[in-house]
């Protein structure tokens, strides 16, 4: 058909597919978007093939897109599971490694062949091009070209079946994820108490050191009948009535710190508002609640902090970042000032700013051509290294000058399901057009081993994950596709789970697997 020599038509035809495809469920299981590049093996096969233009514009758009999502979780995310992490990625490479010296010595696969299998199996390009370099030789190009369609595949459906591999509930997991960021980020309640303790009646807010004792912040004063909107300077008298706002523990601190808790209401004084304000306004961007100064300045005090869907107790080291829902107590004369501070304009939250987008990506490409060298060792990022490390590293610093390089959920949705539908449909035509031709050339064996080299180490790794590091199989999702450099694995995972555990994971274990690989393909060259 001439249409499908249109490169535009056929691209849309292989996502249409692909998504229909996708929705059609098997035994409870269904391909959803990782369906794209199975349709598209199939038209390559007949010899539709998708521009490598294509490919490498949906490579950067993901990759930057994951990395600014995961950016913010992946460095405390390092900190607490890093070494953990670390350990999954080291155990997977050296395992690949391993099953490949055995492979060579027991089918008698030529060694640069078999390098190059490695590379294909665990669809590393960074590693192939070490391989090319390393081994001199086209027969790594070989070997690659027969290891990675299987490599796509497979951790694809690997990643799809995990879960009934393991028997592991996939909602349980969620649930279990959720529940340990909830301890991480305890929900933020409030509660109204007396004021009993002789040892701070007479005192004010500030001397009693109310917020520091206790972690909790005192959002309303009921003296007599009036409401008052407290300041440090508010003294507390014996029978007022205070409400507190903070963590279940912090609540339980204000009851021992100033009296039992009452179901008496403090009425909400006509002048006085509470209301929920979006940070907008990149003048606040990352700094903090303290240097804000709101309660000396327009006597507001900042209750509780949504961000991602998480409510945070503020203090005043909590950094504010775009995008942030703060619920904010104070009068309705200085309300609407408090609010124009911090922007609470709908619209610019709505709105997707490119630039921080097109430079982000320009600077990881640029990252991506660095040549790193060891010794004799060099190696280069690549550009899905260089995006994602660029990606991270932006993402933590929030803001350079006027320049956010955050992104909305729903701009980064958007960005992040283009690029990978681009990406799939581009590597699966690709990928398909050589199965035939490289099977009737290479034969079954070096198939059946390229597809052990990609399997079993995941098997190996993934009951390890489960019964030895106890992993949560939400990021064992992201460990493995991580591990194996796959982005169609990370695409099926992202497709499985509403969490983010995923995407950290994977961000974690990215550069470590990466670097570990070109050493082991440099390795295997010196001693195979």
């Amino acid at each position: 058909m001439e249409l499908l020599t249109n490169n535009y038509f056929a691209l849309f035809i292989i996502v249409a597919l692909g998504f229909i495809l996708g929705k059609i469920k098997i035994c409870g299981l269904s391909l959803d978007v990782s369906a794209v590049i199975f349709v598209a093996l199939f038209f390559g096969h007949y010899g539709i093939i998708i521009s490598k233009d294509f490919q490498y514009l949906g490579l950067v758009l993901f990759i930057f897109t994951i990395g600014i999502q995961a950016g913010p979780g992946f460095f405390g995310s390092f900190k607490k599971e890093g070494r953990q992490l670390a350990s999954f990625a080291t155990l997977l490479i050296l395992l690949a490694g391993l099953i490949t010296l055995l492979l060579v010595a027991v089918f008698k696969i030529d060694k640069n062949i078999a390098i190059g299998l490695l590379a294909g199996a665990l669809t590393s390009t960074p590693g192939l091009a070490a391989a090319i370099d390393y081994t001199n030789s086209p027969l790594a190009s070989i070997g690659y070209g027969v290891g990675y369609p299987f490599g796509v595949i497979g951790a694809i459906l690997f990643i799809r079946f995990l879960p009934k591999i393991l028997n592991i509930p996939l909602k349980k997991s969620e649930e279990e994820h959720n529940l340990k960021i909830k301890n991480e980020f305890p929900e933020i309640l409030h509660k109204n108490f007396i004021v009993e303790n002789e040892n701070i009646v007479g005192k004010s807010i500030g001397e009693s050191r109310i917020r520091f004792m206790t972690k909790a912040v005192i959002s309303r004063v009921m003296h007599k009948g009036s409401e008052i909107t407290p300041s440090p300077e508010t003294i507390l008298q014996k029978k007022d009535l205070i409400k507190a706002v903070g963590t279940e523990e912090a609540l339980k601190n204000v009851q021992l710190l100033i009296g039992r808790t009452t179901e008496e209401e403090i009425p909400l004084d006509p002048k006085y508002d509470v209301r929920s304000v979006l940070v907008t306004n990149k003048e606040i961007v990352n700094k903090t609640i303290g240097q804000i100064n709101l309660l000396h300045t327009y006597n507001a005090t900042i209750t509780r902090i949504r961000r991602s869907g998480i409510n945070i107790s503020p203090t005043p080291d909590s950094k504010l970042q775009f995008g942030d829902k703060l619920v904010i107590a104070s009068s309705k004369t200085n309300m609407e000032m408090v609010s124009k501070i911090f922007g609470n304009d709908q619209k610019r939250l709505s709105d997707t700013d490119i630039l921080p987008v097109a430079l982000g990506i320009i600077l990881g490409v640029l990252v991506g051509k660095i040549n790193i060298v060891f010794g004799s060792f060099s190696f280069s990022p690549g550009i899905t290294g260089g995006v994602l490390i660029v990606a991270l590293i932006l993402s933590r610093i929030g803001k350079t000058g006027p320049v956010l390089w955050t992104m909305t959920s729903a701009a980064n949705q958007l960005l992040r399901q283009l690029g990978l539908v681009l990406f799939l449909a581009a590597v699966g035509t690709g990928a398909g057009a050589e199965i035939v031709q490289t099977f009737e050339n290479y034969g079954i064996q070096l198939f059946f081993a390229g597809a052990v080299i990609t399997i079993l180490p995941m098997f190996i790794t993934a009951f390890v994950g489960k019964y030895f590091f106890k992993m949560n199989i939400l990021s064992l999702f992201g460990a493995i596709s991580g591990s194996m450099t796959s982005t169609p694995g990370l695409a099926a995972a992202d497709a499985m789970t509403k969490t983010n555990a995923h995407s950290i994971a994977y961000a974690t274990v990215y550069p470590v697997a990466m670097v570990l690989l070109i050493a082991i393909i440099q390795l295997l060259t010196l001693f195979l």
